[in-house]
């Protein structure tokens, strides 16, 4: 699935916030490969969040540089916003709008519009099992069903490149066996996924590559498979964590 050609270059990046005491991101280096299901991996607190919006450009590195399809955004900012998806950890949706509404707005603003909008919207949600429910308010909505109109808000536009921070966090198994099913047909058809989450299980199975990031900095980078039989005495991909990160509570306010 994966191969040589780098869609994401990533160059000794750094991030320190304002008053912070250490980097948040710390001389990270990293290439990922065009239509890879690529999972980032940490404790809380790793940098993984800052990373990602770093690439999403919604922070400035303090140091260091990265292409994205060979764009920068120093010079290509509005091209590089076409080209990617971005799917919040929180939910991006309007609570008072149904479905649809939420949707044809977010798609708007991407640009699409009039039948070629609508059609999509509507295969989106039916794809998705939220077809009957297109016309309903968003704050009635299970937790599972939000998380499935946030992803379609971030894909709606077809992008190349597709970020999703903790995509199944807080739904029931149904809903996420639908969203890992619909991400893997994306991914099937070209869409390279950046993915974090802290369901080890689900990554070991869903992502095609691997980085294990603490304190800023990659840990160690492979498949799942490579991970796991390159740690001594690990027989999943939690047990690869765990040794690398250390059984320290990472608890964060």
């Amino acid at each position: 699935m994966s191969n040589d050609t780098s869609i994401i270059q990533i160059n000794q990046l750094y991030k320190q916030y304002k008053d912070a005491d250490y980097f948040s991101v710390n001389n990270l280096n990293l290439a990922i490969g065009e239509k890879e299901i690529y999972g980032l991996l940490g404790p809380n607190g790793a940098g993984k969040t800052t990373l990602i919006s770093m690439l999403c450009g919604i922070i400035k590195p303090t140091s260091g540089n990265f292409s994205i399809n060979n764009l920068t955004y120093e010079k290509n900012a509005f091209e590089i916003k076409k080209t990617i998806g971005v799917v919040p950890q929180e939910y991006a949706l309007y609570p008072t709008l149904t479905a649809r509404e939420n949707l044809l707005y977010f798609g708007s603003m991407y640009g699409l519009k009039g039948k070629n909008l609508r059609e999509k919207v509507a295969t989106a949600l039916y794809q998705l099992g939220l077809l009957k429910f297109a016309d309903k308010k968003i704050d009635t909505f299970s937790g599972g069903m939000k998380r499935r109109v946030n992803l379609i808000a971030g894909i709606l536009h077809e992008p190349l490149i597709l970020f999703l921070d903790e995509p199944t966090v807080g739904v029931d198994v149904q809903s996420k066996n639908v969203i890992i099913s619909y991400l893997k047909e994306l991914n099937a058809k070209g869409t390279t996924i950046i993915y974090t989450s802290h369901h080890l299980s689900e990554a070991q199975d869903f992502c095609t590559k691997i980085a294990i990031i603490d304190r800023g900095t990659i840990y160690a980078e492979g498949t799942p498979n490579q991970l796991i039989q390159e740690t001594s005495g690990a027989h999943n991909l939690e047990d690869v964590f765990i040794s690398l990160t250390g059984k320290e509570l990472r608890d964060d306010v």
